[in-house]
């Protein structure tokens, strides 16, 4: 007796990614980040395709990540999509992940994955500070960081900003600080007003790893900024992972298929006023 409800919640589970896909690809990559530049009291809105006001061309948007391999294993999707939206993607990664003395290799590693994705390697910047070293228990400097962030949204005039979230998705201390960063800049009002900053939702562990059957769940949840990969873009996303052959352990083998962020982003946007907080 149960089988047949089985079958046919798989058929509309399955159906109903197909329809998300569909309407994605209809209705999103027709306006893209256009939506990002209405008046930011809109900012919930992004979704509404009527509300289109500036060629994609002007978008040019920061990926901040903290080490080499971020930029595939989290943010693939939103990357893709940017380009396939003629936006002018820019990578800001903050440490040459050197946790393990890898730092020259992950460099160029980071250069190789950035191609694959589409970024040009004279619009892909490494941080090497002595006081911003990969280490998940270091402690960045929120001072530091908002500062070298703040300088590279100037000199290439960034309008719209990727980043982590509060969580910093996988819960690591140097993704959290890029946070905090950004939210001492909105705090002090450092933030350029055309520029838009977007955090990456961070999920629960079982949402994280229903790789594309995670989807339903995402579309159905607010937020301001939804971006999804179909089958071309996760291969393309895991060429890019491939290039990083110093982290290729058997377990990112299991990421790469299982992470839903391999195919799913979704980002909230940092409020224009926030509760201060401590700058050290």
């Amino acid at each position: 007796m149960i089988l047949p409800f089985v079958i046919l919640f798989v058929v509309f589970y399955v159906a109903s990614i197909k329809w998300i896909c569909h309407r994605y690809n209809r209705t999103f990559l027709m306006s893209g980040l256009k939506l990002l530049f209405n008046d930011r009291r809109h900012q919930m809105g992004f979704r509404d395709v009527n509300e289109v006001s500036l060629p994609p061309d002007s978008v040019r948007a920061l990926v901040v990540i903290a080490h080499p391999d971020d930029e595939c294993m989290f943010f693939a999707p939103s990357i893709l999509t940017l380009l396939k939206q003629n936006a002018s993607v820019h990578l800001l990664c903050l440490s040459s992940g050197n946790y393990y003395n890898q730092g020259v290799q992950r460099k160029n590693e980071l250069f190789d994955s950035a191609a694959v994705l589409g970024i040009p390697a004279s619009r892909v910047s490494v941080i090497e500070h002595k006081e911003l070293q990969d280490d998940p228990k270091a402690d960045w400097s929120i001072s530091l960081t908002s500062s070298l962030i703040l300088k590279h949204i100037q000199i290439h005039a960034i309008n719209a900003v990727l980043t982590f979230d509060g969580r910093g998705v996988s819960g690591h201390a140097n993704h959290i600080v890029i946070y905090k960063a950004f939210n001492h800049l909105a705090v002090t009002g450092k933030i350029p007003h055309s520029c838009h900053v977007l955090c990456l939702d961070t999920i629960s562990v079982f949402r994280k790893y229903l790789s594309i059957l995670e989807l339903p769940i995402s579309w159905l949840i607010p937020s301001d900024l939804c971006c999804i990969s179909g089958p071309k873009e996760y291969n393309q996303a895991k060429r890019a992972m491939f290039c990083h052959r110093s982290q290729l352990l058997w377990f990112r083998h299991l990421y790469i298929f299982f992470s839903r962020y391999m195919f799913v982003n979704t980002f909230q946007a940092i409020p224009l006023h926030r509760k201060d907080i401590k700058v050290y």
